[in-house]
């Protein structure tokens, strides 16, 4: 028995620790390549930044490509999983408000990540494009769900388009957040969130 605790023990510890170790290279990627682009960022540089040898990106991640699009699943997963959290149990006015919010402190709190997604969105030619695609509608599908909800209840006009109007606030969201934390770093995100509701309030005709 005690023998059999130990090993758990032991494996967790091992899962803990490549986790960690994980999570220190998609922090390097992350900021190595919002500050000087995918190309320019090799495996060493990532390694380094990362304080760790270079066999061990390898051994997380198949390539520098593979770690990329890892990261990308990450980084959108987490803000998909914010938005859910954020809207959960509210009425459709108050989740739009409260989505507006979740995406505003999640790019507060990883502004590389969201600068890299910024550059990266519309790009076609990468080999993760399919990729960050996927990722992309999952994240504004929470936002669809959300906006669908507000035009059956009666709280969002009848003829908005729900899948344009998503995809605005998503795009739209981003931007702001990223030219507030870039250029006026210093302005309340209450005031950031204040004007981003004002364009969904002219936009959909209600005041969420």
């Amino acid at each position: 028995m005690a023998a059999g605790k130990a090993a758990v023990v032991a494996t967790d510890g091992r899962t803990r620790r490549r986790e960690d170790t994980r999570q220190r290279l998609f922090e390097a990627a992350v900021e190595l390549i919002a500050e000087q682009g995918f190309s320019a960022t090799t495996v060493d540089d990532i390694a380094l930044r990362a304080g760790v040898a270079k066999g061990t990106v390898y051994y997380n991640f198949k390539s520098k490509t593979d770690l990329f699009e890892e990261l990308l699943r990450y980084g959108i997963g987490l803000l998909t999983d914010e938005f859910r959290n954020a809207v959960e149990g509210l009425p459709p006015r108050e989740a739009v408000a409260a989505l507006v919010r979740s995406q505003l402190e999640y790019i507060r709190r990883y502004r590389a990540f969201a600068q890299l997604l910024l550059s990266e969105m519309w790009r076609t030619n990468r080999e993760w494009q399919q990729t960050l695609v996927l990722l992309r509608e999952q994240a504004i599908g929470v936002i669809a769900e959300t906006v669908q909800a507000g035009v059956d209840s009666g709280d969002l006009p009848a003829d908005l388009d729900v899948r344009v109007a998503s995809s605005a606030l998503f795009g739209v969201g981003l931007v702001v957040a990223v030219d507030w934390l870039v250029f006026l770093p210093e302005r309340p995100i209450e005031q950031v969130e204040e004007s981003l509701l004002a364009i969904v309030r002219r936009v959909g005709g209600t005041t969420p």
